[in-house]
């Protein structure tokens, strides 16, 4: 368990994105956040009560005149004395009122250290802490909503009730050591029944947790397929802009050419890349081509594109093959506007059909995507990241582990170990078990004043 005292020592930091604005907030917390403001603001107002305060220097000098909110411990975000010092939003008198604050006894603060200091005091879990910085990085709308559940606890709630559940059966199977193996017997039932409610909650909670890290962290899908079947047609179209040359030129796309989009609520990173094919004499298409398959297995998904007027040809089976089989990959057949109606009906089972150039199909590959990706529904339950996952992934090979000792020689005391094990594992999530080093690895990656 973490040591949950926060330091002693008062910190500050500005709490508004740098740059010129209406206004600036200036954060100071600490056991002397009180003493330190006041010597730059005078007297406090009462807690949770706004007042027009001048901002002194050291030499007494008006900085600037604002807003000044006082929030006691422990009922703050830190959990400790907090003060706000609300003024103009310039980047230099920003910079002043700050500097008069650490004159006055405080220093700056960390990358994320408020919040640590939150999460130190009990004041927020540790999915929540994250939580706070996947709202503030988040790159569309869904994102920002699921990032707010699991601000809302909606995430820890869940993963705490699975510790619970663990923690039962983990009680169970410890009960049942006390007893002969003929009334132990009697517990197999219920121990079965038990496991198998854990197993059905854990694999509930990984596509959920799965699914809130595809919209949390984005998405890579590359795109693949021979010389001019309308990859970059495609990322223009998915992009909104002309971010590709397209020409009827084959090998026109070089390089690999990435471009962010917002793909139905999910934040996806779109690889464009050189058409496949090893017959070119061309030392630079060719390197493009490494390049590409380069791509493809650094990707999350692939889309292969095919010119729907002549399908899948031997080549294009030769590369669907070689695609990397970790990679979950859509066919799609492209240029259906120039298909007759009844060749487009014919497209094989489970591909895509679409136009890039005028745009149909649009919505139909979208929804395959996200299909493919395991997402359902428009808005995940939750925010996630790939250390959730990590963690639920552990906790659920233990839990099986578990269940395959209790099945196969009733040795309970590694039963009861392996289920400690998987306790250990999920309370990772929330910071009830963590280490120092991944506080540190974790708050590094949040924005100073926050």
């Amino acid at each position: 368990m973490t040591d949950r005292n926060a330091g002693e020592d008062t910190i500050a930091a500005v709490a508004t994105a740098p740059g010129r604005g209406a206004v600036s907030i200036v954060r100071v917390s600490g056991r002397d956040a009180v003493a330190v403001a006041g010597r730059v603001v005078g007297t406090l107002p009462p807690p949770r009560q706004a007042a027009l305060k001048p901002f002194h220097d050291a030499g007494g000098n008006v900085i600037d005149r604002g807003i000044v909110l006082h929030f006691p411990a422990p009922r703050s975000y830190t959990g400790e004395d907090v003060v706000e010092l609300q003024g103009h939003g310039g980047r230099v008198v920003t910079d002043m009122v700050l500097g008069a604050l650490l004159v006055a006894g405080a220093r700056g603060a960390e990358p994320g250290e408020f919040s640590r200091r939150a999460y130190l005091n009990g004041r927020i879990d540790l999915a929540q802490a994250e939580a706070v910085a996947d709202l503030i990085d988040a790159a569309t709308e869904t994102a920002a909503r699921a990032a707010q559940r699991s601000l809302s606890g909606a995430f820890s709630e869940r993963v705490s009730a699975l510790s619970e559940a663990i923690q039962e059966v983990r009680a169970r199977v410890e009960g049942a050591l006390d007893f002969s193996d003929e009334d132990a017997a009697w517990f197999g039932p219920q121990l079965e029944a038990a496991f198998e409610r854990v197993t059905q909650e854990l694999e509930e909670l990984l596509r959920n947790a799965g699914q809130g890290r595809r919209f949390t962290e984005g998405c890579v899908i590359a795109l693949a397929g021979q010389p001019n079947v309308g990859k970059s047609t495609l990322l223009n179209r998915l992009s909104g802009t002309d971010v590709a040359i397209v020409t009827e030129i084959a090998g026109t796309t070089r390089d690999v050419l990435r471009e962010s989009i917002n793909l139905g609520g999910m934040a996806v990173t779109l690889v464009d890349t050189a058409g496949l094919r090893d017959s070119s004499d061309d030392p630079v298409e060719l390197e493009g081509v490494r390049r590409a398959r380069k791509a493809f297995k650094a990707s999350e998904m692939i889309l292969y594109l095919v010119d729907a007027r002549t399908g899948l040809d031997a080549e294009d089976r030769r590369e669907w093959q070689a695609l990397p089989s970790s990679v979950p990959r859509l066919l799609v057949y492209n240029k259906i506007d120039i298909l007759a109606t009844s060749d487009e009906k014919a497209l094989p089972e489970g591909a895509s059909g679409i136009s890039a150039a005028t745009g149909a199909g649009m919505d139909a590959l979208v929804a395959q995507i996200h299909q493919r990706l395991g997402i359902e529904g428009e808005t995940p339950a939750y925010s996630a990241r790939s250390r959730h996952l990590r963690a639920l992934q552990q906790t659920q090979l233990h839990v099986e582990q578990a269940r395959t000792l209790l099945g196969a020689a009733h040795e309970l005391e590694l039963v009861a170990e392996e289920l400690r094990l998987a306790r250990c594992a999920v309370d990772e999530i929330c910071g009830r078990s963590t280490t120092e080093d991944l506080l540190g690895h974790i708050f590094a990656g949040f924005c100073i004043g926050k």
